[in-house]
């Protein structure tokens, strides 16, 4: 009996999957998607691609104003290890992209690029393997510009939008194109050098993959297991929330479960090479000594229970003085804070960026 209403149990949630999936799909314009081709893309190292291949999602149409300028185009950029598509869900695109919601897709021209090593844009586990070029979030940004300017020929930003690594991404675009945006939203950043427990875990995730003997230098035949599963379960501790674990796993039985499907799932859909990469990006990332360089308006949302950001540090208040029309947000921990990961919660910092865009309308965008 109790097989049966398992399955029954698993029927209803598929049927209320799908549901809420149509009923999702009807609230704003369907994503359209492409790759973009960028020849002979010379990275920061002086390694090239003679293709490098993008990955991209679009809702909306691009609109103009009299002089030909895109005024409406929103780029929103993942964290380490995502992609553009995982923001199209209930939680996130469900919350900004509907009719008359904050980032209405009938109003603004919404693009959803894979960054260089993620989703389906070229990556190590393309082939090239560790032989693939040694990108940094300067090279990212490069790329994700070429795509905006010569693939789909939008010559302005009205937002650039990041959570966790695209956060630091917006610091990037407001410093290497600082007339091309008008506003910037880094959700779980700091503008400033990785170092400390951050940048110590960042390193353990590497450590950990190159030093389990299957890495092989990155040619293995099978994923490194042990070296992968060190690695996950660090990411998985420094950017989780003790109050939403304790939920999943209330029980000891309960918690042992929860996580070994957590690194069953991971685990299927990690590479290694892939990941030793994404992370191995920040490497040089700091854009703290050119904040003064950033001229448009920064809205920074960081939440108080994000371990990868800690805000005892105080590097947002020493920092963001310096950004000429910055305002920086400390979300306190509560029931609906999840850790690093209340970035992509909507209904959380949602009511800040409303308030944000109304403050920041241009008054050349299309409305």
């Amino acid at each position: 009996m109790s097989v049966v209403k398992t399955w029954l149990r698993v029927v209803l949630v598929l049927c209320a999957g799908a549901a809420s999936h149509a009923a999702l799909a009807a609230e704003y314009p369907a994503p359209t998607e492409a790759d973009f081709v960028v020849r002979n893309f010379r990275f920061g190292t002086g390694e090239m691609l003679p293709e490098l291949k993008l990955h991209y999602r679009t809702i909306g149409t691009p609109r103009r104003d009299a002089a030909g300028v895109v005024r409406n185009a929103v780029l929103i950029l993942h964290g380490t290890g995502g992609s553009g598509g995982g923001f199209l869900n209930q939680t996130f695109a469900g919350g900004l992209f509907g009719a008359g919601q904050m980032l209405d897709a009938t109003r603004y021209f919404i693009v959803l690029p894979d960054g260089i090593g993620h989703g389906r844009s070229s990556k190590p586990s393309e082939g090239l393997h560790a032989r693939f070029p040694k990108y940094t979030y300067d090279d990212m940004v490069r790329a994700q510009h070429a795509l905006l300017t010569d693939g789909l020929r939008v010559n302005h930003l009205r937002l650039v939008l990041g959570t966790s690594m695209g956060a630091m991404h917006c610091w990037v675009w407001g410093e290497m194109y600082p007339d091309f945006v008008d506003a910037l939203v880094p959700l779980a950043s700091a503008p400033t050098a990785i170092a400390g427990r951050n940048r110590v875990m960042r390193t353990m995730i590497m450590d950990s993959i190159t030093r389990d003997p299957n890495y092989r230098n990155g040619e293995y035949t099978e994923q490194p297991r042990q070296g992968l599963t060190g690695a996950i379960n660090l990411l998985m501790m420094m950017t989780s929330s003790p109050l939403q674990w304790h939920k999943s796993g209330p029980t000891r039985d309960a918690a042992d479960e929860w996580y070994e499907n957590q690194i069953k799932s991971r685990l299927a859909s990690t590479d290694a090479n892939d990941m030793l990469y994404q992370y191995n990006a920040s490497r040089d990332y700091d854009p703290s000594p050119n904040l003064d360089r950033i001229t448009a308006a920064v809205l920074a949302i960081n939440s108080a229970d994000d371990v990868v950001n800690p805000p005892e540090l105080g590097l947002m208040e020493k920092l963001m003085p310096r950004v000429k029309r910055g305002r920086y947000i400390l979300i306190p921990t509560s029931e609906q804070t999840r850790g690093h990961g209340t970035h992509s919660l909507p209904a959380v910092w949602g009511k800040y960026l409303e308030q944000f865009l109304k403050e920041n309308e241009d008054a050349h965008s299309i409305r």
